[in-house]
C-alpha cells in the first residue's frame, strides 16, 4: 500500500514504521535527529516508533511483525486472540505473552534482538491468500491461525482444545480447517488435528464433547449417538443435545463450567424436566468425570440403552 505522506503511513500502521519505508520520506539524517532527539524511539533494528512514551499492545504486535520481515504475519494463537478467541489468554501480562510470527521459509529474518519475547515460525505454504487483506496488524486468516496454532500446541489435548473452541465460538466453520489440513501434508500433528476436525464437524463442538465421542463412545464401542442434535421440545423450543439415542429416548449430557452458573443450570434442568416428561431417559455427567472415569459413563449408558431393549433394533451394548 503507498502513502502520499508519512503521517499516513504512521498512522496505518499504529505509529510503528520499518525504517526502509521511514527513509522514503525523510533523509537519513532527519531520521537519526527524530530518534536522538527522543520524539521517536527505535525499539529494535530496523524499526521505529513515531512517539516517545510508552508502547501499546497493538504497537508491539507491529514492532514484532515488521522486525520479521517483509512476508511476515502474526499467526497461530496471536492471530487468533486478535480476531476473538477466548479462553487461551496467557496469564502472564502482556508483552512478556509470547508473540507468534509465522515467516516464509524461503527468507531468513534479522536476528537483531527484541525487549519482548516472539516465536518464529517458518512456513513453506505462506501465500497472500493465507494472510487477512484487511486486518491490521497483518495477520492469517482465522482458520490458518487456529490450524497452526493447534500444531504449535504443546499437547494433543491442546491441540483438540483450541480447535474446539473455535468452532464452538463460532469464529469458524470445521470445514475451513479442514480444508487448510488437506493442503498440508507436512504439518506437525496433522492425524490428531484431521481427527479432531472429523468429529467437531460430526457435532462435537466442545473438547469435553470429543472426550465423550473419543474416550466413552468409541472406546467402549457404544452405537455412535446424533450428537448436537436438534430437537423440539413439548412447547416448540428447539434444544440442542450433546447426545442422543434417538431409537432408545436415551439422552446424555455432559456439562462442563459454563453449566455451573444458577440461570444456566436451571434452564438445563428446566429443559430435562421436559425431555423426561416426554419418555427420554436424561443422563448428565460432568466433564471431569468424563475425562478421568469413562469407563463409568460407558457403564451407565450401556445400561440405560440395554433397559430400553436396544438390542431389539440390533445394536451392540454388551
Amino acid at each position: 500500500m503507498r502513502f502520499l505522506h508519512l503521517d499516513d503511513l504512521v498512522d496505518y500502521r499504529d505509529g510503528v514504521v520499518d525504517t526502509s519505508s521511514a527513509l522514503k520520506y525523510l533523509t537519513p539524517a532527519e531520521l537519526r535527529w527524530r530518534v536522538k532527539s527522543g520524539r521517536w524511539q527505535k525499539p529494535c533494528k530496523g524499526v521505529v516508533v513515531a512517539q516517545s512514551g510508552p508502547l501499546t499492545e497493538r504497537q508491539i504486535l507491529w514492532i514484532a511483525v515488521l522486525w520479521a520481515g517483509h512476508g511476515a504475519a502474526l499467526g497461530g494463537l496471536t492471530a487468533a486472540i486478535l480476531d476473538g478467541l477466548k479462553g487461551f489468554e496467557d496469564r502472564e501480562p502482556f508483552p512478556n505473552r509470547p508473540i507468534h510470527v509465522i515467516v516464509p521459509a524461503a527468507r531468513p529474518i534479522r536476528r537483531a534482538s527484541l525487549c519482548f519475547p516472539v516465536v518464529v515460525h517458518y512456513s513453506r505454504l505462506l501465500g497472500s491468500g493465507d494472510i487477512h487483506p484487511v486486518r491490521r496488524p497483518p495477520r492469517t486468516r482465522i482458520a490458518r491461525s487456529l490450524v497452526d496454532a493447534a500444531a504449535w500446541m504443546a499437547t494433543d489435548r491442546g491441540a483438540q482444545a483450541v480447535l474446539a473452541a473455535g468452532v464452538q465460538q463460532r469464529l469458524v466453520r470445521a470445514e475451513d480447517m479442514i480444508s487448510v489440513v488437506a493442503c498440508n501434508a507436512r504439518l506437525r500433528r496433522r492425524k490428531v488435528i484431521m481427527e479432531a476436525l472429523e468429529d467437531i464437524a460430526g457435532g462435537a463442538h466442545a473438547l469435553s464433547e470429543l472426550d465423550f465421542t473419543r474416550q466413552v463412545v468409541r472406546r467402549f464401542g457404544l452405537p455412535e449417538p446424533d450428537r448436537q442434535a436438534g430437537r423440539r421440545d413439548s412447547r416448540g423450543r428447539r434444544r440442542w443435545l450433546d447426545a442422543v439415542w434417538e431409537k432408545a429416548k436415551v439422552i446424555a449430557e455432559v456439562d462442563g463450567a459454563a453449566h455451573m452458573d444458577a440461570l444456566a443450570y436451571w434452564d438445563d434442568m428446566s429443559r430435562d424436566n421436559d425431555f423426561r416428561l416426554g419418555g427420554y431417559q436424561v443422563l448428565r455427567f460432568p466433564a471431569f468425570v468424563v475425562r478421568y472415569q469413562a469407563e463409568e459413563v460407558a457403564h451407565t449408558i450401556r445400561e440405560a440403552l440395554r433397559e430400553a431393549g436396544c438390542a431389539w433394533w440390533g445394536w451392540r451394548v454388551s
